[in-house]
């Protein structure tokens, strides 16, 4: 800068040309000439700005952002305001420590210093209007929308096609983007998050997904809801097992041939699917209920089912408190096994069975006849859910798990 030109003129100009104002008409307002102002607006480095400024006119957000509190020392999280920049430029201008700019303005040292590494010139020079409309364009919203790819958006739609859950999704291309980089080869789809995905069922317009996708969903709702009260079924089972009494070795899930089970109910309560799932595989066993779902329709069909599996992978039953269970004392002396019941209104003391009944909705909607599926059909969707990558299982699957243990008895 020419000895003849102050520091506040130069100052001046690039606050006047921030704030929407030509370079040339910034120049004769400062009093320079115009080939000195076209220099100084390129030894700043920042051409690429001069248009964006021209074309859009002052710099928003300039008004202070200060709150109480702001003027101690120490790190915040508001952005620098223009004044904290000005205040900036004006002390780093006069050799002033970067400590101490950040003790006037009440910042961290290292906010001053990243502010002054991030918008000085190449020249080293720093110009509080400047380096607030570069922060500025670097900040620029919103950004770009992740699901425009058609080979990924066609692999989301398969999937929920098929029951899948955004969150499986995601942690699925997840580890098939590992897998990819661990080979050193490139992620055929790369990686989404889940809820960029729930953002596009919910959101028309956003991406490629089908409109209608939404539907797949579990619950097939637009939007999310906050969960509802219990219903207040229950009977009485006062000579039962409680869930209190059951092993430690069923709660922590250690031991394999612990089972949570319920009824999934029809349209006015006219039909049912039993389903069991054992806790420490999440493999999932479905009832077929044609006719009746009483407490002896229940009981056959559990008996026939669970019948076929290994005594080590039976050691115990954990059921809600309905009618349907009434025969559980026939239930525990034909298998082998041991019945515990849910305190009255807690569901959730099943949660592994709760979540798989929520999945299994997927296929068995509410408010639908349940009669009409066949026992191949349960047995068809009991394969798809138990081949279904579980991140809970570290991303394997039901079925392998099983397998594992009917492989190795003594793993059991």
């Amino acid at each position: 800068m020419p000895k003849w030109i102050s520091f506040e003129t130069e100052e001046e100009f690039f606050n006047l040309v921030c704030s929407g104002a030509p370079i040339a008409h910034a120049a004769v307002w400062s009093g320079v000439s115009h080939d000195l102002a076209t220099r100084w607006w390129q030894d700043r480095g920042v051409m690429g700005l001069a248009m964006a400024i021209g074309a859009r006119g002052g710099l928003p957000g300039t008004a202070p952002l200060r709150r109480p509190g702001d003027d101690r020392v120490g790190r915040q999280r508001r952005p620098l305001t223009s004044e904290d920049r000005a205040v900036i430029a004006a002390l780093h201008h006069r050799k002033v420590s970067l400590r101490e700019i950040g003790r006037t303005i009440g910042r961290h040292v290292s906010v001053i210093s990243r502010e002054v590494a991030r918008n000085r010139g190449p020249d080293g020079s720093y110009h509080g209007p400047v380096a607030h409309r570069a922060a500025h364009e670097r900040r620029k919203r919103p950004k770009a929308f992740r699901l425009h790819d058609p080979v990924l958006c066609g692999a989301i739609e398969t999937w929920m096609d098929d029951g899948w859950s955004p969150k499986l999704i995601a942690e699925v291309l997840r580890r098939d983007h590992a897998t990819a980089v661990a080979a050193g080869r490139a992620s055929m789809m790369g990686t989404v998050h889940h809820e960029t995905i729930y953002r596009a069922l919910y959101v028309q317009t956003r991406g490629q997904l089908r409109a209608d996708l939404n539907q797949k969903l579990s619950l097939k709702r637009r939007r999310r809801k906050t969960k509802g009260v219990n219903d207040g079924r229950g009977v009485r089972y006062d000579e039962a097992f409680t869930i209190r009494e059951r092993p430690a070795q069923a709660a922590d899930r250690a031991v394999p041939g612990h089972w949570e089970g319920d009824l999934i109910v029809g349209t006015g309560n006219g039909s049912a699917i039993g389903t069991l799932v054992e806790r420490t595989t999440r493999f999932v066993v479905l009832l077929h209920l044609p006719g009746r779902h009483d407490a002896e329709s229940v009981a056959e069909a559990m008996i026939r089912e669970m019948g076929q599996l290994p005594d080590h992978l039976r050691r115990s039953v954990t059921w809600d408190r309905g009618s349907e269970m009434a025969h559980y004392e026939r239930i525990q002396l034909e298998l082998g096994t041991s019945v515990y019941f849910c305190d009255p209104h807690s569901p959730w003391q099943r949660g592994t069975n709760e979540n798989t009944n929520r999945l299994l909705r997927f296929w068995f909607e509410k408010g639908t006849d349940l009669s009409v599926h066949t026992a191949a059909d349960l047995r068809t969707v009991a394969d798809k859910l138990n081949k279904r990558p579980r991140p809970t299982l570290d991303m394997d699957t039901p079925a392998d798990r099983l397998a594992r243990l009917l492989a190795n008895p003594a793993a059991a």
